[in-house]
């Protein structure tokens, strides 16, 4: 936690974290995403499109029209799908992959907040659904993220209200502080990126978490306290970035391969009908 000046007596207070790189070590949609490809909800063409989606985010950065292309190829690959079996998928891979990435300096700062009386909301750009049950794992208040539409059960490959990112993450904690009456300039918010900036500038006492460069500096200049729990290694936050990097060739290198044996395997069944012998059927 930050330090600063007891807040005053009957003050409702909350503590806003961001989720990929601030709580859980890398993205969270994108274990979730192998996680589903091992359960065979993705075709092959799917996770090319994904896999390149992610390897010119890692490569190239951020940018609006990079987001609008993650989200619609986000939304068109689960149009269709059972909300029911996702969120149970969602805690499957929690187990196998979430709960270890999960940087312990960050849960010390939540749990901080959470023996303090504070509420604790995670608001990610992430399914609503992954930060309800990252958070419901954490044991925190709620989680606010991005909503695709389902009915009947079943998603329809369209949103509810907008991406939750850059400032569309400070209109939501604004919308929260009224419903729940909390005094932002008494909250606390923690972000790794400069996408977080207008969430943490949104309350009074924000702090930076594994910070890219930007950030990182922007904190400084703001004198805003930073948090590294990345490791104590020379390349800094690049592990992280080199491990998404990383994560991204690997998905892409699986799915050529098996687009690959798909394309050979009628090949190799016609040779090996070719090579059987004639059956005298006289």
């Amino acid at each position: 936690m930050t330090a600063g000046p007891a807040p005053e007596p009957g003050t409702r207070i909350a503590a806003f974290f961001d989720v990929d790189n601030t709580i859980i070590r890398g993205a969270s949609a994108f274990h979730l995403a192998r996680g589903l490809k091992r359960r065979g909800f993705f075709t092959n063409r799917d996770l090319v499109r994904f896999g390149w989606e992610q390897f010119k985010y890692n490569v190239f950065g951020e940018s609006k029209e990079q987001m609008r292309t993650v989200r619609d190829e986000a939304l068109s690959i689960i149009r269709g799908w059972s909300v029911a079996e996702m969120s149970a998928i969602g805690e499957e891979v929690y187990d196998e992959v979430l709960a270890l990435r999960v940087f312990p300096g960050t849960k010390a700062i939540i749990d901080e907040h959470r023996a303090q009386g504070h509420e604790v909301w995670l608001i990610t750009a992430t399914p609503v659904e992954i930060g309800r049950l990252i958070a419901r794992r954490l044991g925190v208040t709620g989680a606010l993220g991005t909503v695709a539409q389902h009915k009947g059960g079943y998603y329809t490959g369209a949103l509810e209200g907008s991406f939750l990112h850059g400032t569309a993450k400070a209109e939501a904690i604004a919308g929260l502080a009224t419903q729940r009456d909390l005094d932002l300039d008494e909250c606390f918010a923690y972000g790794d990126s400069m996408n977080d900036v207008h969430m943490l500038g949104a309350v009074g006492r924000p702090c930076a978490v594994n910070p890219d460069h930007k950030l990182r500096v922007h904190a400084k200049r703001h004198r805003w306290p930073i948090k590294d729990f990345k490791g104590r290694n020379e390349q800094g936050r690049r592990s992280i970035v080199r491990a998404s990097f990383t994560g991204s060739v690997w998905i892409v290198m699986q799915v050529l391969r098996g687009l690959k044996r798909a394309a050979c395997a009628p090949f190799r069944r016609s040779g090996a009908d070719a090579a059987e012998p004639a059956t005298d059927k006289g």
